[in-house]
């Protein structure tokens, strides 16, 4: 039992690597390329270092994918630039990670599963601008730092390394997708771990927080409106460029690098339902009316219909709020924070009563845990944000009125209480069940995923080449 929560402990760290948004292997399909005569050999089972020597031969063969020697090298290089942590990591483990997507994409597409072209080429376009945000550089200096000749080229190798990471995730949800335990197998799987190896589940504790927003008034979100409408207006009866807009007044930061455009699908929800009722509403070159997200005020420029596919283009406009509105805001919060310190209102009815936060309001202001969906955080997991936010309170204690950000970057006040705390413990089966089951389906996943690699592994051409047979490795890729 213990080897094999050590399996899951390395299979969780191997997918992580894994779907990394950028993992930069070369992909060839349809091509078997033979063994080719490489510069001396470094040894591959050491530790990664930053001054990996970068090669050109071919690696290895998986079915109709190729994995290079450069392209581990290049691997690392990327990891160590999104700030991975590679410590333990040895070149030999990486490098069997990148012979089980090749695995993967090569089953998924004799599997005929099918990936989109336009989500693929939406997240090109997101990984380049977060690429040239966090970097600094120009599009030009970022094509010369991964030694392409132009950005046409490192697109199309983007593209590439992201439909062969989307099939190899597409085939990895088809192998675990019906997977289920029973009670009885939770049952079993608790019991068969020995008394002094069982997990130990860190301080829990659930955390409640009353909202109070600024109010906006009603002349800002008409003044909003209106030069929405104006914009409208200038596209269709002047001629006016919905792109330079979008440049020129949007509010969504994020999207301005692409003139504001965003790629929907019927089949997969991105966008908050308001945003997505108006964009599959319209036609093919209209614009919409203004209208109200959480957000702000948008309105949506659809450019381009492919089939369930949606290109379009939107201006957001977030309506600003006085500063009188700020301090009314913080006042109310003072109050209501008086009233449950001084017992006249619980923190749950008080949440229920006043709070803006729509997403915690019915219940009484109890966060959910987005991970576990319950209500219960463990410190150790917990968003840093967060638990900056709660580390100094004690069991029941109101915190002082915080002050914070909303999600269209207007100020908001808040009160916290963190409460049902649970100290550090050993797994209890009754207390611990739900987090029993999901190890015990980790484990049901596991197994199968081990399983179907077994057999994949002997039903496809693989060639390892060179010092890379010498690799001790989980699976029987050497097919000895």
């Amino acid at each position: 039992m213990l080897s094999k929560t050590n399996n899951l402990k390395f299979l969780t760290k191997t997918l992580f690597l894994g779907f990394l948004l950028l993992l930069p292997e070369l992909v060839k399909a349809q091509e078997i390329i033979e063994e080719e005569t490489k510069e001396a050999p470094k040894k591959v089972d050491s530790v990664l270092t930053a001054g990996a020597q970068k090669l050109d031969g071919v690696a290895a063969v998986v079915g109709d994918y190729v994995v290079l020697d450069s392209d581990i090298d290049r691997t690392i290089i990327q990891l160590k630039a999104q700030g991975a942590s590679l410590e333990g990591v040895t070149r030999c483990q990486l490098f069997g990670k990148l012979l089980e997507d090749k695995l993967y994409a090569h089953h998924a597409i004799q599997d005929s599963i099918e990936v989109s072209d336009a989500e693929i080429r939406s997240n090109v376009d997101y990984q380049i601008q977060q690429f040239l945000a966090q970097s600094g550089k120009s599009m030009e200096e970022l094509v010369a730092f991964y030694n392409k000749p132009d950005e046409k080229s490192f697109r199309d190798e983007m593209y590439e390394i992201n439909k062969s990471n989307k099939l190899a995730s597409e085939m990895q949800n088809k192998i675990i997708d019906e997977i289920e335990v029973t009670p009885e197998e939770v049952r079993q799987f608790f019991n068969n771990i020995p008394k002094d190896e069982r997990p130990t589940f860190g301080t829990e504790l659930k955390v409640s927080r009353i909202v109070i927003e600024p109010q906006v008034s009603e002349e800002e979100k008409q003044r909003v409106i209106d030069q929405l409408k104006q914009f409208k207006a200038d596209v269709l009866e002047n001629g006016a460029s919905f792109r330079s807009k979008v440049v020129l007044y949007s509010d969504d930061k994020a999207s301005i690098p692409q003139g504001g455009l965003y790629t929907l699908n019927r089949k997969q929800p991105r966008m908050v339902k308001e945003f997505r009722e108006v964009a599959f509403s319209l036609q093919e070159g209209e614009i919409s009316d203004p209208f109200e997200t959480d957000f702000g005020y948008h309105i949506i420029y659809l450019e381009k219909v492919r089939g369930q596919e949606y290109d379009v283009r939107h201006i957001l406009l977030i309506p600003k709020v006085s500063d009188d509105a700020v301090k009314e805001a913080r006042e109310k919060l003072v109050k209501i924070r008086q009233r449950i310190v001084d017992g006249l209102i619980s923190f749950e009815d008080a949440a229920r009563e006043s709070s803006d936060e729509k997403e915690t309001k019915s219940e009484g202001g109890y966060l959910i845990n987005p991970v576990t969906q319950d209500y219960n955080f463990e410190l150790t997991k917990m968003d840093p944000e967060l638990y900056g936010q709660i580390q100094d309170l004690k069991e029941g204690e109101i915190s002082l009125v915080q002050t914070d950000r909303g999600q269209t970057g207007n100020v908001k006040f808040q009160i916290l209480k963190v409460s049902d705390r649970v100290d550090e413990h050993v797994a209890d089966y009754s207390k611990d069940y739900l987090k029993i089951k999901d190890l015990a389906l980790s484990e049901k996943r596991f197994r199968a995923i081990d399983k179907w690699q077994e057999e994949k592994i002997m039903d496809t051409y693989i060639k390892i080449n060179g010092e890379y047979r010498d690799c001790e490795f989980t699976g029987n890729w050497l097919k000895k």
